[in-house]
């Protein structure tokens, strides 16, 4: 079983605690099972014959028991709530760090809203439940094993009571978990898919209210909360019925031994001490019944949970780090790739197929097509963000698998196609990739960057809050930013990922003529829909549904290259409409 598999894997660094909890959870109900004995002989021996020197020394002996019990009670909950708290750190950070080496297409696959759930509410049910194991649980075994064997101690002749009410208990139990086992399963991909289309009207807010898109969005949100809703109840209702069962099995217990236990004393065969003791070991034995009714209900969703914290963890990231690194610490900047194929699994066509393309430090090379032509996907590559299915991406003659990720982070600044920032200041988000920056190298980036004036008009300059993904910048702010974040690392090679398209012409223009200056010694690799931005560039490599079509300057391409023409002339026209 996953979930036990999961636990006994973060549990085993605390085995220690965990043996000093079972150890103080032993002691607690050893306490609790002597209490009744020592009660029934303070009746019995005590009251019943006016003893008064026995009744002091007995109700010593309860008041010390009674005190190291709470003590051992206390600890064990501190520890327990200790090791749970530990389990739940653990696995966030595991599962965190796990989703962090994975792809952009294993991320893709799990669902970004599902992995948010994974590493928050799954982990929070698993962590729950190992909570109520530590402080709860671990007692009811105990308490109902030693309780059945004082009870029967006390008196054997309304044992028969037990045989009848606590098999009935496990049996209610056991259907309901049987039934909850699915729906907690239904409830977790209910919460996954509110998760999903809350994030995307939270990131699409704007889209959403420039076309009036409100009711339909609401109406959306109300379907799958409604069905999370729905899925909720039918868990709540089957957990909500197990309350009355054992509180009314649990009443009618308790009646039959005070009935029966009375005609016994009345009888004179048993004492009355001995009823009283062995009607507080029948509430125990059904009080720890009870506690692990409370534990199974919670077992389902935990155990679904368990399973997809699992498959998480399972899922084999498809870029490694390579285990013996190539032994190059520094990058020149040379960008070579070789007959590069890119398919995604189950997919009948690749992305990519036969794309070959050399860049050196000093040059420009541009990627041009049209959307969907896969010019994201093979800057991905560069950056090894993605693997290659078959060919190679060599920097500096070296397979970029075969690289240090901390030399190819190092060598390569990503502006990607959709600008990001994260939550923090300015500099914060500008030191990303070098944080050592100086504040003059990170004005001296935004000027190249034609972003300095824009930092200079937010109130703190470089320390002006950041909002996260730069939702209080504009789109053109955003892009400008992140290219001023590339800057300041000084890679020796630029991806730069349709990075100019949130900009105007004259703005644009600024920035290419500064760019060129200041990566004068690296080289860039351009992704662009726009013919003027890569028109001055050395070499443009042209795609069409993932595999070259055409391969030269401007001029050349617009004589030898049908695709580029038509791109071009499109650009043209549109402009013209203008």
């Amino acid at each position: 079983m996953l979930l036990v598999g999961l636990v006994r894997r973060y549990l085993a660094p605390y085995r220690g605690r965990v043996a000093l909890l079972l150890l103080l959870e032993l002691l607690s109900v050893v306490a609790i099972l002597t209490l009744p004995v020592v009660n029934a002989d303070l009746v019995d021996r005590g009251l019943a014959r006016a003893d008064l020197d026995h009744v002091w020394r007995a109700g010593g002996l309860m008041l010390l028991v009674s005190l190291g019990q709470a003590v051992a009670a206390a600890v064990s909950s501190y520890t327990g709530a200790w090791v749970a708290m530990s389990f739940g750190r653990d696995v966030r950070r595991d599962v965190f760090e796990h989703v962090g080496r994975l792809s952009s297409l294993e991320v893709h696959g799990l669902g970004v809203p599902s992995l948010i759930t994974r590493c928050t509410n799954d982990v929070q049910q698993v962590q729950m439940l190992v909570l109520m194991t530590c402080t709860m649980i671990l007692t009811a075994p105990l308490m109902m094993v030693g309780g059945v064997v004082m009870a029967l101690r006390v008196d054997p002749g309304l044992s028969w009571l037990l045989l009848a009410a606590v098999p009935l208990l496990a049996l209610v139990v056991g259907v309901v978990v049987v039934r909850m086992v699915p729906s907690s399963r239904q409830a977790q991909e209910r919460l996954d898919q509110v998760n999903r289309v809350l994030r995307e009207q939270l990131m699409g807010v704007r889209v959403v209210r420039a076309f009036g898109r409100e009711p339909t969005e609401r109406e959306r949100f109300g379907r799958v909360n409604d069905e999370l809703t729905r899925v909720s109840r039918r868990v709540g209702r089957m957990m909500a019925a197990l309350t009355p069962i054992v509180l009314v099995t649990m009443n009618l217990t308790v009646a039959g031994v005070l009935w029966y236990g009375g005609h016994r004393v009345e009888a004179g065969e048993m004492q009355v001490g001995a009823l009283a003791a062995y009607l507080t070991y029948v509430v125990q034995i059904l009080a720890a019944t009870m506690m692990v009714s409370v534990m199974l209900v919670m077992l389902p969703r935990a155990a679904v949970s368990a399973e997809r914290v699992a498959e998480v963890l399972r899922t084999e990231p498809g870029v490694r780090p390579p285990r013996r690194p190539a032994p190059l610490t520094r990058l020149h900047g040379v960008v070579d790739l070789v007959d590069v194929e890119v398919r995604h699994p189950g997919a009948d066509a690749p992305v990519l197929s036969g794309v070959s393309l050399h860049a050196e430090p000093g040059q420009t090379v541009a990627v041009v097509g049209s959307t969907g032509a896969g010019k994201t996907t093979l800057v991905s590559l560069v950056a090894r963000l993605l693997d290659v299915t078959a060919g190679q991406v060599r920097l500096d003659g070296t397979d970029v698998r075969d690289l240090d990720p901390a030399v190819l982070a190092a060598g390569v600044g990503l502006v990607p196609q959709r600008a990001y920032l994260f939550s923090g200041t300015v500099a914060t988000n500008l030191r990303l990739g070098r944080p050592d920056a100086s504040e003059a190298e990170l004005w001296q980036a935004l000027e190249v960057a034609q972003a300095r004036d824009v930092v200079e008009a937010m109130d703190g300059g470089l320390e002006a809050a950041v909002l996260p993904g730069g939702t209080n910048l504009s789109g053109g702010q955003r892009q400008r930013l992140c290219l001023a974040r590339a800057l300041v690392a000084r890679p020796r090679v630029y991806l730069l990922d349709d990075a100019f398209s949130a900009l105007d012409a004259s703005t644009e223009a600024r920035a290419r003529a500064a760019l060129r200056a200041a990566t004068r010694d690296a080289t860039v690799l351009v992704v662009a829909q726009r013919a003027a931005t890569v028109e001055d560039a050395d070499d443009i490599v042209v795609l069409d549904q993932g595999r070259p079509v055409g391969r030269g300057r401007h001029d050349e391409l617009l004589l030898t290259c049908a695709t580029y023409r038509e791109i071009v002339a499109s650009q043209q026209l549109a402009e013209a409409s203008r």
